[in-house]
C-alpha cells in the first residue's frame, strides 16, 4: 500500500502539469461539440427523420385506397382494425413528422414516431435502417430537440408561464434529460458494440440466431466494415473507454462509406448514432466515468477546487503583467507557490501594436486582454491592481499603496519609461508612445490637427497644424511615421473641404546616419526609401534642440509643427532605486546569468527593466519576444528551486529577427543571415504579430480590422476621445 502511495504521489507530480492540460482539452473540445456542433446535427438529425416519415406519410395520403390495402395485407396489425391502423400511421407519420421538424413537442412526436417505427420492425419486415432510427428516436424521448428548435426556443418561458401544468412538464422533462439520458447513451452504447462484435465474429456460427437477432440488433449494417476493426472497437466500445476518438473513427469510415457505396443506405442513421457518442461520450456506465471520476479526485483542480493548500507554500510576486511578467506568471499557474501578480492595469498590453491605436487603425481592445481571465480556473494565482512604490528587500515586502505584500521569491517586471535625456519639460507638448493612455492621447491630438486646420483660416497657421514630426528613427518612429502618412493620403480622402490630408507634412528626425539603427544597413536605406514613396521627409544626422508647442529646432533650424511624437529613447523603471541595486545608464538593473538582481538571491528582474548580457555577450534587446523569454526562464527557475531540482543553465537568448513595418505593403525584416522586405515581409510582420496577441478574441478582432482597412482604406477608430493632450487649437481669424 506504501508502495502504491508513492507511485501515486510521483504520479501527481510528474504528471500534474500534462495531464490535467490534456483533460482540460479533452472538457473544452466536449464544450465545444455540445454547444456549437449539438445544435446544427440536431437539426440535421430531425429533418432526416421526419423527411423519411413525411414522404411515406404523404403517399399514402394520396393514395388513400392504397393506404388501406398496405395496412389490410402488407403490414397488418393483429391488434388494430386496418382502417384505425391506416388513419394512426399515416396521422403519426405527417403531424409527428413535422413537429420534429421544427422541434416541437419533439418527445411527444419522437415518442410517437418509435411506437410507429417499433410495431413496423417486429409485425411488418426487420431492417437495420429501422433499428438506428429507432435509436434516434429514442434519444429525442428522453433528451429532446436542442436549442434550434421551438421547443428551445420556448423552454425557459413555458416553464415560467402560466399555463396549467407547464412547469410541472418543464420540470419532468429536465429529470428525465439528466438522469435518464446519460442511462440510455450508455444503453445504445452497448447496444452499438454488441452488434460490431456479432457482425464481426459470432454470426459465421449463428446463422440459424441471425434472423432472430436482427429484430432486435443492427448487424447488417456493420458487416460492411471490415471484421478485424469492427470486433476492436467493439470491445472499446463495450468498455466504454475512449468512447469520443473510437466513436469517430468509425463515424469517418461510415461517412466515407455512405458517398462511395450506395449500398450503404442506412449508413446515415450509423453516422447518427455514433455523433451521439461524439458528442455525449460514453455514459455513465463506462471506463471513461469511472476514470474521469478517478482523475478528478487526483486532480482537484479540473473542477476549479484546490488541488494543495497554499498555506505554508512559497510566496511568488510578480510585480507587472507585461510580456515577461506574464510568461512567468502563466508559467507558474499550476506550481506548488501561491503566486501574486501586481500591476497597475487590469489588462495585458501588445505594446508592439500600439501606435496602430494611435494613428486610429484600431481600437484599445484589439490589442489589451484583461489579465483575471488567464487565471480563473488556477486556484493558486491571484491578480492585484495597484502600483508599487517601494520594496523593502531586508523584510520581503512590496509596498502596495497603504498594502504590504511578503514575499519569498520576487521577480521585477515593470517595463520602461519614455526618456527625454534629460529634459523632462518636453513630455507635455511630445507625448512618448507606452500605454494604452497615451495611444488614445495621441490619436486625439493627431485628429483634432485635421479638425482644427479645417477650421483655420490662416494658411500659414493650416500648414504648422498639418505638419506631424516624429522624433526618434527606431522601429515605433519608423511605424508611427508610414502609419501617420497613410492615415492622411488614404484614410482622410475627400471627407474635408478647406484642404487636402494628402498635404500633410510628416517629419521623421534621427540623430544617427540612419533610421532602423539595430537592423542591416541595407534594410535600412529600403525602409527610408519606402517612407519617402509615403512622402515622409527623413531627416538624418539631426538632432533635436528644443521643443515647444509651436514648433521644434532641429540642428539649428525651426520647423512650425503643431503635432510632435517622442520615440527616441526610454529608460528603465523606477525598480532599481525600489531596491538599491546596481544599474547602467538607461536606470535598467544589472542581473546575473540567472536573471537574479547581483546580491540578492531572491529577487529576479526580467524585460525592458533589466540589463542582461544574455545575447552573446551583448544586452538582450527590448522585444517582446525576449521578455517572453526571460519570463519563461525565470519560471524555470523557480519551479526548479519549489521542486528541489538542479537549476537549468545560465539563461540565453535566441534571437528570433527584427520586424519593422512602413505602411500598408512594406516591411522590413531582418533575421542575421536571412533578411526579408517589400510585400512578403510585410505578411510576415502581420502574421507574426497577430500570432503574438493573447486571446482569440483579439487575433480574430486585429485580422478583421486589417483586412477591411487594407481592402477599403477604411481609416479605422477615428474617435476623439482623450483629453489627455489635444493639439492647441487653431486660430479661426480671417487672414487680414
Amino acid at each position: 500500500m506504501n508502495n502504491y502511495h508513492l507511485v501515486l504521489d510521483r504520479f501527481r507530480r510528474e504528471g500534474g502539469v500534462r495531464i490535467p492540460q490534456l483533460l482540460r482539452l479533452h472538457e473544452a473540445l466536449s464544450r465545444v461539440l455540445r454547444a456549437a456542433c449539438w445544435p446544427a446535427l440536431d437539426l440535421v438529425l430531425r429533418l432526416a427523420l421526419a423527411q423519411s416519415f413525411f414522404v411515406s406519410g404523404l403517399l399514402k395520403a394520396s393514395n388513400w385506397p392504397n393506404a388501406l390495402y398496405l395496412a389490410t395485407n402488407e403490414y397488418p396489425v393483429s391488434w388494430l382494425s386496418p382502417v384505425t391502423a391506416a388513419y394512426t400511421g399515416v396521422t403519426i407519420e405527417l403531424l409527428g413528422a413535422s413537429l420534429l421538424a421544427v422541434g416541437l413537442m419533439s418527445r411527444y412526436a419522437a415518442l410517437s414516431m418509435l411506437i410507429l417505427t417499433l410495431v413496423i420492425q417486429f409485425s411488418y419486415k426487420a431492417l437495420d435502417a429501422q433499428l438506428l432510427s429507432a435509436a434516434l428516436l429514442g434519444w429525442y424521448v428522453v433528451h429532446g430537440a436542442g436549442s434550434l428548435s421551438l421547443d428551445g426556443l420556448l423552454r425557459r418561458g413555458l416553464a415560467d408561464s402560466a399555463l396549467p401544468l407547464a412547469a410541472r412538464i418543464a420540470r419532468t422533462s429536465a429529470w428525465v434529460r439528466t438522469h435518464l439520458a446519460p442511462v440510455y447513451l450508455s444503453a445504445l452504447r452497448v447496444w452499438m458494440a454488441l452488434a460490431l462484435l456479432f457482425a464481426g465474429r459470432y454470426l459465421a456460427d449463428m446463422t440459424a440466431a441471425a434472423g432472430r437477432l436482427s429484430l432486435f440488433i443492427p448487424f447488417h449494417s456493420a458487416m460492411k466494415w471490415a471484421p478485424d476493426m469492427i470486433i476492436a472497437c467493439g470491445w472499446i466500445l463495450v468498455l466504454g473507454l475512449a468512447t469520443r476518438y473510437v466513436a469517430a473513427t468509425l463515424a469517418l469510415i461510415a461517412g466515407g462509406a455512405m458517398m462511395m457505396h450506395p449500398a450503404f443506405a442506412d449508413g446515415f442513421y450509423t453516422f447518427g448514432v455514433l455523433m451521439l457518442f461524439i458528442v455525449f461520450g460514453a455514459g455513465p456506465v463506462s471506463v471513461d466515468a469511472i476514470f474521469d471520476g478517478w482523475m478528478r479526485r487526483q486532480f482537484p483542480e479540473l473542477e476549479g477546487r484546490p488541488a494543495f493548500s497554499l498555506d505554508g507554500l512559497p510566496r511568488v510576486v510578480i510585480v507587472g503583467a507585461g510580456f515577461a511578467g506574464l510568461s512567468c506568471a502563466m508559467a507558474l499557474r499550476r506550481a506548488r507557490a501561491s503566486v501574486t501578480v501586481i500591476d497597475r492595469g487590469n489588462y495585458h498590453l501588445f505594446q508592439p501594436l500600439l501606435y496602430q491605436v494611435a494613428t486610429a487603425a484600431l481600437s484599445p481592445g484589439d490589442i489589451a486582454t484583461p489579465i483575471r481571465p488567464r487565471f480563473r480556473e488556477y486556484f493558486n494565482t491571484r491578480v492585484l491592481l495597484g502600483s508599487v512604490s517601494a520594496v523593502d528587500a531586508q523584510r520581503q515586502h512590496v509596498q502596495m499603496g497603504s498594502s504590504s505584500i511578503p514575499y519569498d521569491i520576487l521577480v521585477i517586471a515593470t517595463g520602461a519609461a519614455h526618456s527625454y535625456f534629460g529634459k523632462d519639460e518636453w513630455q507635455t507638448v511630445a507625448p512618448g508612445l507606452k500605454r494604452v493612455e497615451d495611444a488614445t492621447a495621441i490619436r486625439s491630438r493627431l485628429l483634432s490637427a485635421f479638425e482644427n486646420a479645417e477650421s483655420c483660416e490662416d494658411a500659414q497657421e493650416r500648414a504648422s497644424l498639418l505638419t506631424f514630426l516624429i522624433v526618434g528613427g527606431g522601429p515605433t518612429g519608423v511605424e508611427l511615421a508610414g502609419a501617420i502618412a497613410e492615415l492622411a493620403r488614404y484614410g482622410m480622402d475627400k471627407e474635408f473641404r478647406q484642404f487636402d490630408p494628402a498635404s500633410s507634412r510628416i517629419i521623421l528626425v534621427q540623430s544617427g546616419p540612419r533610421i532602423l539603427p539595430a537592423f542591416d544597413e541595407k534594410l535600412s536605406r529600403i525602409a527610408q526609401r519606402s517612407l519617402e514613396r509615403l512622402g515622409v521627409e527623413v531627416l538624418v544626422d539631426s538632432r533635436v534642440e528644443h521643443i515647444d508647442a509651436q514648433g521644434v529646432l532641429v540642428s539649428g533650424r525651426r520647423i512650425a509643427a503643431r503635432t510632435v511624437l517622442w520615440a527616441a529613447g526610454v529608460m528603465a523603471s523606477p525598480a532599481a532605486q525600489w531596491l538599491g541595486c546596481e544599474t547602467d545608464r538607461a536606470g535598467r538593473i544589472i542581473v546575473e546569468s540567472d536573471l537574479r538582481v547581483r546580491g540578492m538571491a531572491d529577487v529576479y528582474a526580467v524585460g525592458d527593466t533589466a540589463l542582461s548580457t544574455a545575447w552573446n555577450g551583448q544586452p538582450v534587446p527590448g522585444l517582446a519576444p525576449a521578455a517572453k523569454q526571460e519570463g519563461s526562464y525565470v519560471a524555470r527557475i523557480i519551479a526548479a528551486r519549489l521542486g528541489g531540482d538542479p537549476s537549468p543553465p545560465p539563461f540565453r537568448y535566441r534571437h528570433r529577427g527584427s520586424l519593422a513595418t512602413i505602411g500598408r505593403k512594406a516591411a522590413v525584416a531582418d533575421f542575421g543571415r536571412f533578411k526579408l522586405w517589400g510585400a512578403p515581409a510585410w505578411w510576415l510582420w502581420g502574421v507574426v504579430h497577430i500570432g503574438f496577441l493573447v486571446g482569440m478574441r483579439n487575433r480574430v478582432a486585429t485580422m478583421t480590422n486589417w483586412f477591411w482597412a487594407y481592402l477599403t482604406f477604411g481609416g479605422g477608430i477615428r474617435l476623439i476621445t482623450s483629453a489627455g493632450t489635444p493639439a492647441p487649437e487653431a486660430d479661426v481669424r480671417p487672414a487680414e
